[in-house]
């Protein structure tokens, strides 16, 4: 839907609840919008490393740090199948491509597959209304699952065993395309310069954590390219929230055992996140061009029993990013 008939519904609804004063001209609507025929692809690229603190040996020396790291490429179209300016449109998403990487200081070398690699050539359909609001997102849900079993270890012998994955954080990728936009508490009013909101974000990590983002968004600025390309500049700083909200998609409903150290380790407790963000959105072309995303979150675990005394602190640092192929991103 195009900022001009948010507006007129807006002040429709003003005259027929009493309301006569016209929008502040500071405010800017800030919607997505999607034209017929024209194809968005986006390169998505989450990065995290870890490390593992095993405190101090029994002599008093200290241990050796465990670092490791993941990173998740994936490159995503997504097509208008219908648009309706007025309310809910269909989009098709198609994956074009899923590359991981993953290091390991103390993982001894193995033929190891990445269970996220599995959405290349996969798509899904989902609708979104004009806030960029997913109305139905059904279809990435079934195709999440459906890749989610690649994540197990195919002898079954033993019980279901998981080997590490980054399905995490393809839903943190496509679950929260346009998340800036749609918490906007009263999106028809529009937001001016230096406006807050707030919002809750996934944090994708190797071991499940059941943590979350607490968001402040804010809007920075708004750089004019020209008249018809005027750029919003979203700042965003994160905090812990815990847990996360039960309606977030999972890529698997079974119990399992996780393989690797972090299956080994137990009793998972996140203590801090901090971290921050930007974005840039194109408020005439009603898309966002790119953002960038980091945080860094300090959890603790421990020991199966009987092997007590040792308390691993462990420290991720993650880094999310998302930028516009096609049509061309802007320049700043």
């Amino acid at each position: 839907m195009s900022r001009t008939k948010i507006l007129v519904v807006a002040l429709i609804a003003g005259i027929i609840g009493g309301c006569t004063s016209a929008p502040s001209p500071r405010k800017t609507l800030l919607t997505v919008d999607f034209k017929p025929g024209q194809v968005l692809k986006y390169k998505f690229v989450n990065t995290r490393n870890m490390a593992v603190d095993w405190g101090p040996t029994r002599s008093g020396e200290r241990s050796k740090i465990n670092k490791s790291s993941e990173s998740l490429e994936m490159v995503v179209s997504y097509t208008p199948v219908k648009v309706d300016p007025y309310g809910v449109s269909t989009i098709r998403a198609d994956c074009e491509s899923a590359k991981a990487k993953r290091t390991s200081e103390s993982a001894r070398p193995q033929n190891w597959q990445e269970a996220a690699e599995g959405f290349a050539g996969k798509s899904w359909t989902f609708t979104v209304d004009a806030r960029g609001k997913v109305v139905d997102g059904s279809g990435f849900r079934d195709t999440l699952l459906q890749v989610g079993q690649r994540a197990f270890r195919a002898d079954k012998s033993k019980g279901l065993i998981k080997e590490p994955d980054m399905l995490f954080d393809v839903i943190a990728m496509q679950w929260f395309l346009w998340d800036s936009v749609s918490s906007i508490s009263n999106p028809t009013k529009g937001v001016a310069v230096g406006d807050k909101w707030k919002s809750v974000l996934a944090v994708p990590a190797t071991m499940v954590l059941f943590a979350a983002r607490d968001v402040n968004y804010t809007l920075s600025e708004i750089r004019v390219q020209d008249p018809n390309n005027r750029i919003a500049v979203i700042d965003s700083s994160y905090s812990l929230l815990w847990p996360n909200p039960p309606e977030w998609p999972v890529p698997y409903t079974e119990p399992f055992q996780m393989s690797g150290i972090y299956g080994f380790l137990r009793g998972y407790k996140t203590h801090d996140l901090q971290g921050h963000g930007q974005e840039l959105f194109n408020i005439d072309a009603g898309r966002t061009e790119r953002y960038s995303q980091s945080y860094t979150v300090h959890a603790s675990a421990s020991l199966p029993m009987g092997l007590g005394g040792v308390n691993p602190q462990i420290t991720i640092d993650q880094n999310m990013t998302m930028e516009l192929l096609a049509p061309s991103v802007p320049r700043k």
